[in-house]
């Protein structure tokens, strides 16, 4: 972020934007998403989760959902080969992200990951989780019943509703856990290490101030090693 430095004005409609692209004016590659998207008509073929709590439910238990702390949206990133996932976890009002390394991919090892870091925080810190329907959060009740915690799930295929998240991951992945890397390879210490530079960073959002010290606002500092 540079301050002062303002945006190149580029005057033309969206639609003829989006043409340039289509002719190779501009480079696709160049966007965030390297212009990858889902085409129309796509069906989510993940598996769905029985008797999960939707989120149009969150904004009846929560009606303060948007200026209350302790909600938090989740999902995982995944590695090379598809053999190695990272738990990310991002609070909504302080954007601070959480990043957490299970042993492994399968549902079991994400709640063994998530169940370890309940047991080093606070009870009822966080009110409630969205994560996407990924079959990796299948064992979802255990963790909600035992940590008293509400959890919800995105509509398939939208991954708008947990816009927050979703753009915490694309920054980890440029920040240093790209797709490429075998996650097996790192330990805690380090994927922690690539979440602190993100929550360090000032935010317009936050004006201008970090994630972590918004954070650190709502909490006392004794707990905040267990969190971040």
């Amino acid at each position: 972020m540079i301050i002062g430095r303002k945006e190149m004005i580029i005057s033309c409609s969206m639609r003829t934007l989006y043409r340039q692209f289509k002719e190779k004016v501009f480079d696709e590659v160049t966007l965030p998403m390297k212009g990858k998207r889902k085409p129309n008509g796509h069906q989510e073929r993940r598996g769905k989760q029985a008797f999960k709590r939707n989120i149009v439910e969150r904004k009846t238990d929560y009606p303060d959902f948007e200026e209350e702390f302790g909600h938090i949206e989740g999902d995982t990133i995944v590695g090379a080969h598809h053999k190695s996932a990272i738990i990310t976890l991002v609070e909504g009002l302080s954007k601070v992200i959480i990043t957490l390394k299970p042993d492994g991919r399968r549902a079991s090892d994400i709640e063994a990951a998530m169940d370890h870091w309940f047991n080093a925080i606070p009870r009822h810190l966080f009110k409630s989780i969205t994560f996407d329907c990924g079959k990796e959060f299948y064992n979802w009740k255990a963790l909600s019943n035992q940590h008293d915690v509400a959890i919800y799930f995105a509509d398939p295929g939208t991954p708008s509703q947990r816009g927050l998240n979703e753009h915490s991951n694309g920054l980890l992945r440029k920040e240093g856990l790209p797709k490429a890397m075998d996650f097996n390879l790192v330990d805690q210490s380090f994927i922690s290490s690539v979440a602190d530079k993100r929550n360090n960073i000032p935010r317009k959002i936050l004006n201008y101030q970090t994630p972590l010290e918004v954070f650190m606002s709502y909490m006392n500092k004794d707990i905040l090693s267990s969190l971040i």
